[in-house]
């Protein structure tokens, strides 16, 4: 029973039709020259115009191709502040660590890092966040969904008081976890820079984009051969964009049986678990939330013991985000949303997928149910 789909998420059919197709006809260097550079540059190309429009970009040319949502988050923070006179970013306590690892690279070579707090929800309010921006301010990062908590985030609000607070200033958007469930688009974030990662919504993985808007300009991380407009240099993955291209367009049209079915076995999930577990809570249950996220906290249970006990019942969650599994530290979202180290150490990630299927939820709230009574 896999449950850490925010982890990664099964790859969609859709996707690997794509990636096949593109690994037999399309897997040649697209910055060559000949018959089968070309084909695979037209279909690089394709796949950009596809992307753009799915994102509802005005141009092709403002996605950027990258090996998925670090290199995109890295791109989008670093390099648009080196690009900037100003030397100073923002962004909220509840960054993925692709961000915040940014944020924290920057400040190591002088520029100044404000951090703008959440509620016990996660939730970021626009108030304060625009308390940390001033004129200074480079380069403001908000993530869509939080992929601890799955909290949504009111980044467009957010987007207005940034520019009302510094002239100037680009407002990034870490979207990886919002893409699957949620209506993710240049007009509905307000933002300049919008990052991707394909399987976090049923593409293969090493794969991602950042869309840029026209105008913005980025000092380039990776150096080398000036692939994707000098942006970002290195051989495209043509196939993998493919792939990557073939699940954003199954992940928008099925976005509606995402939202009803998944988020229906989630919150059966969570009822069957409460009725049966006196000693559960769910975290940011006042908030919105995205729809497959069940974040758990078990009273007086480790997390760990749990984690183990749950995967020798063939049960498959997670404790936090994958990138901080087997860390020592409690969670830094956690912990920005009020939670003691004691209370993190005792909460499990739950997420459902785009293939959950009707009785699921029930059928892991009991099985988890029946662990934690053993223990």
């Amino acid at each position: 029973m896999y449950l850490d789909h925010a982890a990664t998420t099964t790859i969609r059919p859709e996707a690997i039709a794509a990636l096949m197709q593109g690994l037999e006809g399309a897997n040649a260097n697209a910055s060559g020259t000949h018959a089968a550079a070309r084909a695979a540059k037209n279909a690089l190309e394709d796949a950009r115009e596809r992307a753009a429009d799915l994102l509802g970009a005005q141009r092709p040319d403002e996605i950027v191709f990258t090996s998925g949502g670090t290199e995109a988050d890295n791109l989008a923070v670093v390099g648009a502040a080196l690009a900037s006179a100003k030397k100073a970013v923002v962004t909220s306590g509840i960054e993925h660590k692709a961000v915040t690892e940014s944020a924290a690279y920057l400040k190591g070579i002088g520029y100044r890092w404000a951090i703008a707090g959440c509620d016990r929800n996660g939730v970021v309010g626009p108030g304060s966040l625009g308390a940390a921006v001033d004129d200074g301010v480079a380069v403001v990062s908000v993530m869509a969904a939080n992929n601890e908590v799955g909290t949504l985030q009111p980044v467009a609000e957010i987007a207005e008081v940034a520019r009302s607070s510094s002239q100037g200033v680009l407002v990034h958007t870490d979207a990886v976890q919002a893409f699957a469930g949620d209506d993710v688009t240049v007009q509905s974030t307000n933002v300049d820079l919008l990052s991707l990662a394909a399987h976090k919504f049923g593409g293969p993985k090493g794969v991602g984009l950042l869309f840029v808007r026209s105008g913005v300009d980025l000092v380039p991380i990776l150096r080398g051969g000036g692939q994707e407009a000098g942006r970002r240099s290195g051989t495209s993955n043509v196939p993998g964009v493919l792939g990557m291209v073939a699940a954003m367009e199954a992940a928008v049209e099925q976005r509606g049986r995402f939202a009803k079915v998944v988020g229906s076995e989630r919150d059966a999930f969570e009822r069957r678990l409460s009725a049966r577990c006196a000693s559960v809570s769910v975290t940011a249950s006042e908030a919105q939330r995205m729809p497959h996220f069940s974040h758990i906290r078990f009273d007086g249970t480790s997390a760990e013991t749990l984690l183990i006990r749950l995967d020798q019942q063939g049960i498959q969650a997670a404790a936090g985000s994958a990138c901080q599994s087997g860390a020592v530290e409690p969670s830094h979202v956690l912990v920005a949303m009020g939670m003691s180290g004691q209370e993190a150490s005792e909460c499990v990630r739950f997420t459902f997928g785009w293939d959950t299927r009707n009785g699921d939820g029930v059928a892991a709230a009991d099985a988890v149910a029946d662990v934690v009574e053993a223990l």
